[in-house]
């Protein structure tokens, strides 16, 4: 049985987790380093980038994430998850996990009041996602191994590089499941190649 697991430091986790029971697989909230053996995928919910990662460096999650996905296995960051996985932030001179080769404008789309959705076309996946934006960032570049997936307002909001996934909005804050199930299938991929190489 394939298990993901959501970073449970903080964010959108309970619904998440209810996203990835309705695709069919067991979910496992995070909580300590040594789960992430456990797990054969990983959610970095929203939430706040800035204390995510206080949280992360606090309870030592920075290198077992970083190995985690340099390992090859499958990571989905939403909204801050996706700052988080960014390998440049405007404005910032450090990076926090730099797994993905993007470049990220945080809070971009404005402050909490400033929250909307809207329909984006998520390239294979979703031709009419409705998108929540919540203090969303957006992805300002990527670089050639990365794929656009959705852009709206001429903006990029969703990316893939390999196994790692990544949107400005929150997938888990809908009854559509759809981005949910697309990372459940790159588990599952990467998963059966694990298996096919032992």
């Amino acid at each position: 049985m394939t298990t993901i697991g959501v970073l449970g430091l903080q964010g959108a986790i309970r619904e998440h987790v209810r996203s990835i029971e309705a695709c069919g697989k067991e979910a496992v909230v995070v909580k300590k380093p040594e789960q992430l053996e456990e797990v054969d995928g990983l959610i970095l919910p929203g939430g706040e980038s800035t204390t995510m990662r206080r949280l992360i460096d606090r309870y030592n999650f920075f290198e077992p994430l970083q190995q985690f996905g340099k390992a090859g296995k499958p990571i989905f960051g939403t909204c801050a998850g996706l700052i988080l996985l960014a390998s440049d932030i405007e404005g910032q001179n450090d990076a926090h996990l730099g797994l993905m080769d993007m470049t990220v404008a945080r809070n971009a789309f404005g402050r909490q009041k400033e929250s909307f959705e809207a329909p984006v076309e998520i390239n294979g996946v979703a031709e009419d996602f409705e998108a929540v934006f919540i203090r969303a960032p957006y992805i300002q570049e990527v670089k050639a191994d990365t794929e656009v997936l959705g852009v709206y307002d001429g903006k990029i909001v969703a990316a893939q590089q390999g196994h790692l996934l990544a949107t400005a909005f929150h997938p888990e804050l809908t009854d559509d499941h759809r981005l949910v199930q697309h990372f459940v299938e790159m588990v599952d991929q990467a998963n059966g190649n694990k298996l096919a190489s032992v």
